[in-house]
C-alpha cells in the first residue's frame, strides 16, 4: 500500500514539472512593445536594454555613457521619466542636469569653474545599427575661472540627423518666465557631431539666482 502511494506522488510530480516547463530561445532586445522577453533591466522590468548610467562628477569634469535602444515606444515613457522616444538622446538631459548641479557646487565652493566648450567629447557607437542598440558616451570638462567668469548653469541643444534648433533653444532660454539668464547672454559651443549622426549644441550660462 505504502509502495502504491509513493508511485502515485512521484508521477504526480513528473507531470507537474513538464507541465511548467517551456522552450528556451536566445533573448532579444527590442523596444517596440509588442513581445514580452525576459527583461534586460531587473530594476524598471523593461523588456530591452536600457542602462541610464548616473553621471560621475568631479571637481575637473563630468562623464557619463548610456546602453541600450535608441528609441523606446511611447507606452514607456512615463516609466523611464522621458519626455519623448529618444532615450538615447535624452541621456545629453540628464547630463546637463548634473553639470549644472556641480556648477553651483563649484562656485559654492569657491572653486569658480565653467566648462571648457571646447574640449568636449561624445560618441555615439552603434547608432543607426539594425541592432536598434547604442553607446552614447559624453564627457565635459571644467577650467577654473575669476568668479566674473564663473558658470552656473548647462543646457544642449541637439537632434539625430538633422541640424538643431539652436534659436528656439536660445529664445526659450533667454525669455524664460523664471528670467534665468542673468544679462541675456549665453555662451554657445561648436556644433558637435558624431559620424553616427548625433549633432549637439551644449550651451552655458550665469544664473540669475547664483552669480550677483
Amino acid at each position: 500500500m505504502k509502495l502504491r502511494a509513493w508511485l502515485t506522488v512521484y508521477l504526480m510530480l513528473i507531470i507537474l514539472l513538464v507541465s511548467c516547463g517551456g522552450k528556451t530561445g536566445k533573448n532579444r532586445d527590442f523596444a517596440d512593445g509588442s513581445q514580452e522577453e525576459p527583461v534586460s533591466d531587473s530594476t524598471l522590468r523593461i523588456p530591452f536594454t536600457c542602462i541610464i548610467g548616473t553621471p560621475v562628477c568631479t571637481d575637473s569634469a563630468c562623464y557619463g555613457m548610456y546602453r541600450g535602444v535608441e528609441f523606446i515606444s511611447e507606452r514607456y515613457i512615463d516609466r523611464l521619466k522621458l519626455n519623448g522616444t529618444d532615450v538615447a538622446h535624452q541621456y545629453s538631459n540628464k547630463m546637463c542636469e548634473y553639470v549644472g548641479n556641480k556648477l553651483k557646487q563649484l562656485y559654492r565652493d569657491s572653486l569658480y569653474s565653467k566648462v571648457d566648450l571646447t574640449k568636449i567629447r561624445m560618441s555615439t557607437e552603434g547608432m543607426k545599427g539594425d541592432g536598434n542598440y547604442v553607446e552614447y558616451k559624453v564627457y565635459i570638462p571644467f577650467r577654473r575661472v575669476p568668479k566674473s567668469q564663473a558658470m552656473t548653469a548647462f543646457d544642449h541643444c541637439g537632434g539625430w540627423g538633422h541640424k538643431p534648433e539652436l534659436e528656439k533653444r536660445k529664445h526659450d532660454l533667454i525669455f524664460s518666465p523664471n528670467k534665468i539668464v542673468k544679462n541675456r547672454r549665453l555662451w554657445i559651443s561648436k556644433l558637435y557631431k558624431t559620424k553616427e549622426g548625433l549633432q549637439e549644441y551644449w550651451i552655458q550660462w550665469q544664473h540669475s539666482d547664483w552669480n550677483n
